[in-house]
Parts: C-alpha cells; structure tokens; sequence
C-alpha cells in the first residue's frame, strides 16, 4: 500500500516544485522587465533560453512567432506559452500572475497618489530606459547568430527591420510575419531540418477546441448582451475584453484604442488616462496593466481586478487554444521552412524596436551612450544576471544622469 503510494507522491512534489519555480521567476521578470513588449522578449530570452534553459532557441523563436500572429500581447502570451510548456495550465496562469502582478499593484498605487496628472520623473528612471537598450541589443545579437546566421536569413531581418521603421503602423508586423514565411518556404523548402523539440504540451486538443470557440462567442455576444443589460461592469468586462482581442501590434497598440474606449464615451478625463499613460511607461511587466489603473478610476478597485482580467481573457483562451496544436504545424517541412524566414524576421523586427523606440527616446547624449555599453558589456560578457544589471541601471541613473 506504502509503495503503490509513492509513484503518485513523487508526481506530485516535481509538479509542486515546477509551479513554485514558474511563480518565482515570472515574479522576478515582472519586478524588473523595463522597457515594453519587445524589450521583454529579451528579458525571457535571457532568462528562460540562455540561463534556465526550460526552451531551446529555435523552440522561444518559433513560440515568440506564433504569439505575434495572436492578437494581444505577445509577451504576455510568450510567458504564458512557457508557463504551460513548464508546468501545464497552472504554470501559464502563474507565470502571467507573476509578470503582471508587480505592474498592476505599481499603477493601482499610481491610481491612488497621482490624482492630478503628476508623474515625478527623475535620472533613475532614465537608467532603467539604458538597461532597456542593453538587453535588447543583447537578445538582438544572440538571436541574429542563432536565427539569421546566413546570407539569405540575414537579408529577410534587414528588410524585416526597415519596413518595419519605414511603415510604422498597426499590420506592418503582421506584414512583414507573412511575407518572410513566404520567402523562408520558397528559399528553405529543399533544405534538410532537423526535427524540432518537441514542445511538452499537457492540454488537450478538445480543450483547446473550446477555448478558441468561447474566444469567439465572448468576442460576438458580449457587445449584445451588455447593450440591452444595462450593467456597468458588464460594459467594463466588454470594452477590456475586446480591447484584448482586436490588439494586433503589441502593447504600445493598445493604448490608443483604449483612449477611445474610456475617454471618447466620457469614463475618464483625458488627463487621468495621461497621467495613467505616463505611469504605465515607468513600471516594469506588461503595458496591458494600465487596465487595472483605468479600471479603478472607472469603478474602484473591482473595476480594476474586472478591466485587468478582461484584458487579459483573450490572449489565455488564444494560446491555450494554438498550443496542442503547435508541435504538429513545427514538425511540416513547409512550416518548418516558412518559420526559418519568420524567425529571421523577428529578429529584424527586434532590431527595428532597438533603434525606435527605444534608441531614439534614449540615447540622447554621450554618457548615455556610455553607460548603456558599460551595462550591455556586463550582461553580455560579465554574464551578471538582469535584475543585477536592472538595479545597476536605476542605481547609475540617479546617481549620474
């Protein structure tokens, strides 16, 4: 009896310890991932990939490639997706618990304390912006020797990268996503792959069938039900929950189409929801959070636990949905092909966003220049972990910019 008890014990204490280690770290990515959604995708690159190892490079790329065909934000889904991959359901929900938690609480506090459109800036947060710069430059330089390592691959990120700045607006990535797919099956279809690793994907295809179906339905009867109910939170779980649906671009999109969701119908006053803009630029974690900071305005601290999850709803149905299905797509040598060209692309488009936004809002002196190499060396070749280097950024920051 004792033995036949200990298979399902030992089960259990791997899966438990797996969650623990899932909350610890997403929990640490979200205290310290400055930077925007881009920037984050570097932060997991050089926590989940180079450090921890729980991916392989091709296997971030291609799960970072899928994210960014998903409406949403593509970094919250990409910790999300490694979450499952981790830990199963529970791992995603934990692992977008942790990354979020820290931002959210930040702007519920903003909520509180900036009442008048007031943001106190100062040289520490010009610091946290270089560390920004470095680990993006870092994640491009590692990325492109992995994933860009010829001719032709390194072609298809340039051109990634310049129609990406030349044509800044919501579909260009999408864009630029398709068409190296594209080019990647046309110049890669004869090459010889080899097989990906396999993606450990504990959720049901019959589940995912469902959680792509109820995306939908939400998507088509929420509008009609909260018009003829009448109910103020219900319009609130509505404008947040199609706001995160209809978001193709990353988390800078969702800014604007949330000014008009809350302050063209008179919810909130233009300078809250700038105020709140301002705040959402200085907290780490995802840009999605200033859900939760235009949810208190609009009702208190439920509107914001509502507005958070509502958001949020969408990109947790999507990639539970894509998932189970992933691994077989990876292992077609078309796919396999078309994801050569659209890995390729990411890292353009990740160069792109070091030059704009964040080379040129940055990067607007000599010391700047220098204390962002200075923080690019320790990370790339002092090999010191990116909250040590996040906390020399703040810290340089105030105490010389």
């Amino acid at each position: 009896m004792q033995s036949d008890q200990l298979p399902a014990q030992s089960k259990r204490q791997p899966r438990l310890k797996a969650l623990l280690e899932v909350i610890a770290v997403s929990f640490k990515l979200g205290l310290t991932s400055f930077g925007g959604p881009v920037a984050h995708l570097a932060y997991f690159h050089n926590e989940y990939v180079q450090r921890r190892k729980w991916l392989d490079e091709r296997s971030y790329a291609d799960l970072v490639a899928l994210c960014q065909f998903l409406p949403g934000p593509a970094s919250s889904q990409v910790g999300i997706g490694i979450g499952i991959v981790r830990a199963g359901l529970w791992g995603g929900l934990l692992a977008w618990l942790g990354f979020t938690l820290p931002s959210v609480l930040a702007l519920l506090i903003f909520a509180l304390l900036l009442q008048n459109g007031q943001l106190a800036d100062g040289g520490w947060l010009h610091g946290l912006k270089l560390v920004a710069v470095a680990i993006v430059a870092q994640a491009v330089l590692s990325m492109g020797q992995k994933l860009a390592p010829d001719r032709s691959r390194a072609t298809i990120a340039i051109l990634a990268a310049a129609v990406v700045l030349l044509w800044q607006t919501a579909f260009a990535q999408i864009l630029v996503i398709v068409l190296a797919g594209l080019a990647g099956l046309l110049l890669y279809r004869h090459a010889a792959n080899a097989e990906p690793i396999s993606l450990q994907i504990s959720v049901s295809r019959s589940l995912a069938v469902w959680c792509i179906a109820l995306f939908f339905v939400l998507l088509a009867v929420l509008p009609l039900v909260s018009q003829y109910a009448g109910l103020d939170w219900l319009n609130l779980f509505d404008s947040f929950y199609r706001v995160g649906s209809l978001v193709f671009g990353g988390g800078h999109v969702v800014l604007p189409l949330l000014q008009q969701e809350v302050v063209a119908v008179g919810g909130i006053s233009e300078q809250t929801f700038l105020a709140g803009y301002g705040a959402t630029q200085a907290v780490p974690g995802p840009l999605f959070t200033i859900s939760a900071y235009l949810g208190y305005f609009a009702q208190g601290f439920s509107g914001a636990v509502l507005a958070t999850l509502a958001i949020f709803l969408p990109s947790f149905l999507l990639v539970i949905g894509a998932l189970p299905f992933w691994n077989a797509l990876r292992s077609s040598a078309k796919v396999q092909a078309a994801l050569a060209g659209i890995n390729a692309a990411v890292v353009g488009i990740l160069l792109a966003a070091l030059y704009d936004p964040l080379w040129k809002t940055t990067i607007m002196a000599p010391i700047d220049f220098v204390f962002a190499a200075i923080l690019f060396v320790l990370l790339v070749f002092w090999k010191l972990p990116s909250w040590v280097v996040v906390l020399a950024g703040a810290a340089g920051g105030l105490l010389f910019l």
